[in-house]
């Protein structure tokens, strides 16, 4: 299908049963977001932890993730490294397995240069005919893609778009003069969504949509609907949801709500782990807040109900 970046594109979580990827659950999460109205889906980023997938799981997320979506909704598969040769090779089987698009993080740890960050992504866009959003995180890859750099990538072939998550609303605004618009803005802080789509982002790619999408969806239309206080009011309920999602390294608190919410089962790989007893109590307070306990409840109630009996 023909992608259109704009509104609430998921940043989908990896569910894993028995230490191996759960690909009933993650079929499961592709329908629901169908349902919901979310426009993209995204596997393999920072949320779906690529960074503890092997090659072959990595690949296999991906298609599972394609092959469920059936056309009914764009897939933009993650399909960054630090090894320019890796990205390409990741980039190459998501456009071999349909994917839409992918989602290019900068390379991190190695730190390269600004001009060494220009001809990474720039190898990449020359080895595949496919969209490519480059992902700014500097709080994760310790180094920023500078407005500039983006003003020059903006003139390379198949570069459509970045996802911001630098925090620093004055160097999106760059970015958007500097390239001239010919880069699609989006957030990559479900925070400052609005504030993003106020200086002329389009959407966000979004961790709490994994457990709310259609309130994500609901504000970003009230602001392009012109509702602007309707928008506001939707941004700041989510806000200390939104907060929750990151007590802790993400996507440890977001797939710790889910499995409440008897939405997968809950468990991260390690070097992740479960949350500390203080946020996830944190976390179960937000969840209540929010209004989002009749499920955390009914799925508690039936487990012990299950336990009674077992011990009986």
């Amino acid at each position: 299908m023909a992608l259109t970046l704009q509104g609430c594109m998921v940043a989908l979580v990896t569910p894993f049963r028995d230490g191996s990827v759960d690909e009933s659950a993650l079929k499961r999460l592709v329908e629901w977001h169908i349902e919901a109205g979310t426009s993209a889906i995204v596997p393999c980023g920072t949320t779906g932890e690529s960074a503890t997938l092997s090659f072959e799981e990595h690949d296999r997320v991906v298609d599972v993730v394609v092959q469920a979506s059936r056309g009914r909704i764009a897939v933009i598969a993650g399909t960054g490294s630090n090894n320019t040769r890796e990205a390409i090779r990741l980039t190459r089987h998501a456009k071999q397995t349909g994917a839409d698009g992918a989602l290019l993080i900068s390379p991190y740890y190695n730190r390269p240069t600004q001009e060494g960050l220009y001809q990474h992504f720039k190898a990449v866009a020359e080895s595949v005919d496919l969209p490519l959003v480059l992902y700014n995180i500097a709080s994760r890859t310790a180094v920023n893609i500078e407005p500039e750099t983006f003003a020059r990538l903006a003139g390379v072939a198949h570069i459509v778009a970045v996802k911001e998550s630098s925090g620093n609303l004055e160097q999106m605004s760059r970015i958007l003069q500097l390239t001239q618009r010919k880069l699609i803005l989006l957030s990559g802080d479900d925070a400052l969504t609005l504030p993003v789509l106020s200086i002329g982002g389009t959407g966000v790619i979004s961790v709490v949509a994994n457990i709310v999408p259609r309130d994500v969806i609901a504000m970003i239309h009230a602001f392009q609907a012109g509702k602007h206080e309707d928008a506001i009011l939707w941004h700041q309920k989510l806000l200390p949801l939104t907060k929750a999602m990151f007590v802790e390294t993400n996507p440890i608190p977001v797939k710790t709500a889910m499995g409440l919410l008897g939405m997968i089962k809950p468990g991260v790989r390690l070097p992740l782990c479960d949350l500390s007893e203080a946020s996830l109590q944190r976390l179960r307070q937000a969840l209540v807040a929010y209004g989002l306990t009749k499920l955390a409840t009914k799925k508690h109630s039936k487990q012990h109900a299950a336990h009674s009996t077992q011990k009986k």
